[in-house]
């Protein structure tokens, strides 16, 4: 009995996370939570979920792995990377400072894309990176905007792979939601009216 209520409670991540069409199907508000943060940051909904899925895998509780004491005993995280967006606490203060919003959580999935879209728009206004450009907005998010301006990841060519890869789903991400974006729209519109 208590595995199954614990079952119950764990967040659940979508069945299939390379399809943005079935994400978004499964979990209707991940849909209205980024096309709301499109439309108020500039952020495509396909760079905010290529950065999510390749911080977290979608997960709402991921932290990095903890460290080993003597190899065996669980030690200290690396950081203090938390839930969809991966949010270190100092950005993650930064973020409510600037924006006021004092109350928003990290595993909450509308207050994870809003943070990833807002620190894409700083990425543009400080470093002129292109809402559109996955491959660069990911590179600042995961250097910061004084390591991508220093250029720090030109010298960990494991980043720039993982880059890439960013990139390329949110080009897949993108042709995919240009599949069936109008159907989500319209039952967006009948769940408010129906």
């Amino acid at each position: 009995m208590t595995i199954l209520l614990l079952a119950g409670c764990a967040a659940r991540v979508p069945s299939h996370p390379d399809n943005m069409c079935n994400i978004f199907e499964e979990f209707p508000e991940w849909y209205t939570a980024t096309k709301a943060t499109q439309e108020k940051w500039g952020v495509p909904v396909s760079v905010q979920m290529a950065i999510m899925y390749h911080e977290s895998a979608f997960k709402k509780e991921a932290r990095p792995p903890r460290r080993t004491v003597l190899g065996i005993f669980p030690g200290s995280r690396p950081t203090t990377a938390y839930s969809y967006a991966q949010v270190v606490d100092r950005s993650w203060d930064d973020y409510r400072k600037s924006t006021g919003r004092w109350s928003a959580k990290r595993n909450d999935f509308s207050d994870a894309s809003d943070f990833v879209g807002w620190y894409c728009y700083q990425s543009r206004r400080k470093l002129g990176i292109s809402y559109d450009d996955a491959y660069g907005q990911y590179l600042a998010y995961h250097e910061g905007w004084g390591g991508y301006a220093r250029g720090t990841y030109n010298t960990q060519a494991w980043l720039i792979r993982y880059s890439q890869r960013v990139q390329s789903r949110a080009t897949l991400y993108d042709f995919q939601l240009g599949q069936c974006q109008a159907q989500l729209d319209e039952k967006g519109k009948s769940s408010w009216f129906g």
